[in-house]
């Protein structure tokens, strides 16, 4: 009987991963009721979550990722034990391991899916701010560049350097993770769904580490923490952390994560978010106008100030310190899981934020962004 039970209790498990496909997908037909009532339920939830494990000083997820897949090794070495030393039939074994196995990662994604996925399928960030996304001529991107180097270029007067001419923040992680919730509290006002109180931004210990995935940050549901590779340029710090705060709020796809990192940066009083908010619409927007048309973006770069050259070299000369085998796969890997969450354009994706940009510049033509 007891065996019985134990089986129907392994087949309810085992079909938890499949029931999760069906339903991120089922769900990609209704927005509308995601934005009403999933998206609004799991933000509560997620902030609970977050203020919780924000009473811990280091980050949970960080742990969560290190032990798990030790874990699962540790299980296939006995596995094979059993067999060497108690002769157990190896089939049986290791059946019963890679069974338990998919069950395990069936309950992850479900819980992936319950807790924040479907996120994934809410209303677009441009429906919800009024922002009309179309094609975009290239005068209107070259506009955009000039634009942002000019901010960028008046921004960047004003802020402490190192001994090398880069910019630097006084106070450094703690200070940027203490101010950050200050610009979406700001913007709260004209899109209460970014607003809320949650657990502070936390920094990966194994950050300089991480640099070799080529990733900036993450952030991870089943904590509700936003987590952030401290190890990057202090140009990109303040920007990458709002761009995590943005995933705890909800906003799963990474191109609307961008945009309300520069949004919410640029609400923020502090100049040194403003700037990084600032230099994160610029790398895109010129990447893009590369692409559309790679000689008049060259002139457009003797328009940078000596500042902003040297920020963005460095930049350019960290990530390059990092790039290799373990980059590419991670991208790959990072390319796939956008795509299974129905962001088609993988890694590319995150080249869309200048059409959000572009939607704000053509609706709200002169706007002194936001507070200034």
């Amino acid at each position: 009987m007891g065996s019985h039970n134990k089986s129907k209790k392994k087949l309810f498990l085992l079909l938890l991963g499949p029931l999760g496909f069906f339903f991120f997908w089922s769900t990609a037909y209704y927005p509308q009721y995601i934005e009403s009532y999933y998206s609004v339920i799991s933000k509560e939830v997620t902030r609970y979550l977050s203020l919780l494990t924000g009473l811990v000083p280091f980050s949970m997820a960080e742990v969560v990722t290190l032990l798990f897949p030790l874990i699962v090794v540790i299980l296939f070495i006995r596995v094979l034990v059993k067999k060497v030393f108690i002769k157990q039939r190896v089939g049986k074994g290791l059946g019963s391991y890679l069974v338990n196995l998919i069950l395990i990662l069936g309950v992850i994604y479900f819980l992936f899916v319950i807790l924040w996925g479907l996120n994934y399928n809410r209303q677009p960030f441009s429906e919800i701010a009024g922002l009309k996304v179309e094609a975009v001529a290239e005068q209107e991107l070259e506009e955009l560049c000039i634009n942002l180097i000019d901010r960028a270029n008046s921004l960047r007067q004003d802020l402490v350097e190192d001994d090398n001419g880069v910019m630097t923040i006084e106070g450094g992680f703690e200070k940027v993770r203490e101010e950050a919730s200050l610009g979406f509290e700001k913007i709260a006002s004209i899109y209460p769904e970014l607003g809320g109180s949650f657990g502070k931004a936390k920094p990966i210990f194994f950050s300089a580490r991480m640099s070799y995935t080529g990733i900036s940050g993450i952030y991870f549901p089943f904590t509700a923490e936003a987590n952030v590779n401290v190890d990057i340029p202090y140009s990109l710090l303040p920007a990458t952390t709002c761009h995590e705060m943005a995933h705890q709020r909800g906003f799963a796809r990474e191109d609307e994560a961008n945009y309300i990192a520069w949004v919410t940066s640029n609400a923020n009083n502090n100049p040194e978010f403003k700037y990084s908010g600032t230099l994160l619409a610029l790398i895109h927007s010129m990447n893009a106008f590369f692409q559309s048309n790679p000689e008049k973006a060259s002139e457009l770069l003797h328009r940078y100030d000596e500042g902003v050259s040297r920020d963005l070299r460095f930049l350019s000369e960290y990530w390059k310190k990092y790039e290799g085998k373990v980059e590419e796969i991670t991208s790959d890997v990072n390319d796939a899981y956008l795509k299974s969450n129905r962001q088609e354009d993988g890694v590319r994706s995150y080249g869309r934020m200048v059409d959000l940009l572009i939607a704000e510049q053509k609706a709200y033509p002169g706007r002194n962004f936001l507070n200034e």
